[in-house]
């Protein structure tokens, strides 16, 4: 609905903005009790002072807020934020308009890959896809500048989970867009034993011929792109080490020598949970020596897990056909709008 444009009256005024009788012009000035700053106005901007009158309201339309129920609400000033670490659905009762909300902001986190026992490489952290249209939060250099228009629907969330021992995690969905599932981390001394490609590459195991690479990252290959290359294991049977897993943000580090696993690549920052928190790390190498840390946002060390809801990849094993390397972490779907 608008105002009329033609005939225009206090009272069509007041059914569009609402408001009580006796009807007051100054009442809805722009920014007011009943007009939302930036109301959409064909014959110019709303004053928000001085000088009114009603033919600046012809054809105006009253702000409207996208409504939606799903997940776990919070809030962080004017904005809503919906987070899903289960699946669910994300139900849109009002879509909003142009003048108030219409669009959506999304974080989406899949699930992290395993990574191999004994001397293996690192599981690779789960892919990110993410926007920042509305721009009044910090997001990473992996969002996009263009959120979802929504309709009065419902949207299906899945989240991804963490894989186990040398293979894929899951992916995770929600408001058309998929974010891949992290890579498996290579097995010592196996042909081949290179990292699984994935959202974020898994790294390879050490072991004989050791130098086959990590697993490719950003797969399927979507832009921005949603992580990165696992690293390369190297070594022989006595002191063999695996790639560090990709992370969202950077590759998996090589070894850098044979008894010293890889580094796992650093997740993304954002804030659009209303902090800044790290997502996406890549697991540490496996090794028969030293141990690698998981990079930054959930990657586990050697021979330990991802970090729940953060989409990290897990750690390659340690020495002994025992160590079976740890599981990735799974993934989380964040949704973040104006709601007045």
């Amino acid at each position: 609905m608008a105002v009329p444009s033609s005939d225009t009256k206090l009272t069509g005024i007041q059914t569009e903005f609402g408001g009580t009788n006796p009807i007051q012009l100054t009442e809805y000035y722009s920014g007011g009790a009943h007009v939302a700053s930036g109301a959409t106005a064909p014959n110019g901007a709303i004053p928000s002072s001085g000088q009114i009158t009603i033919g600046q309201f012809r054809g105006a339309i009253a702000a409207s807020f996208v409504t939606a129920t799903g997940g776990t609400i919070t809030e962080s000033g004017d904005y809503k934020i919906h987070t899903f670490t289960g699946p669910g659905t994300f139900t849109v009762s009002d879509a909003g308009n142009a003048a108030g909300s219409n669009f959506v902001d999304y974080l989406l986190i899949a699930g992290g890959g395993g990574g191999a026992g004994r001397h293996g490489g690192a599981g690779g952290s789960g892919g990110v896809r993410e926007s920042n249209d509305d721009g009044g939060w910090t997001g990473s250099p992996r969002a996009s500048s263009t959120g979802v228009t929504v309709s009065a629907t419902g949207y299906p969330i899945t989240i991804g989970g963490g894989s186990g021992s040398g293979s894929r995690g899951s992916s995770s969905t929600g408001v058309g867009f998929t974010a891949a599932g992290g890579g498996g981390g290579g097995f010592f001394n196996n042909s081949p034993h290179g990292g699984e490609p994935g959202g974020c590459g898994g790294g390879s195991g050490g072991g004989f011929g050791g130098a086959t690479g990590g697993g490719a990252g950003n797969i399927p290959s979507v832009t921005p792109a949603q992580g990165t290359n696992g690293g390369t294991g190297a070594g022989s049977d006595g002191d063999g080490s695996g790639g560090g897993g990709g992370g969202t943000l950077n590759a998996g580090q090589p070894t850098p020598n044979n008894r010293t696993p890889g580094v796992g690549g650093s997740g993304i920052t954002t804030s659009i949970s209303g902090s800044s928190v790290a997502y996406g790390g890549g697991g540490g190498g496996g090794s028969n020596g030293p141990s690698a840390s998981g990079g930054a946002g959930g990657g586990g060390s050697t021979n330990s897990s991802g970090t729940a809801n953060r989409g990290g990849g897990g750690g390659g094993g340690t020495s002994g056909h025992e160590s079976p390397g740890g599981s990735g972490g799974s993934g989380i779907v964040i949704i973040r709008y104006k709601f007045q």
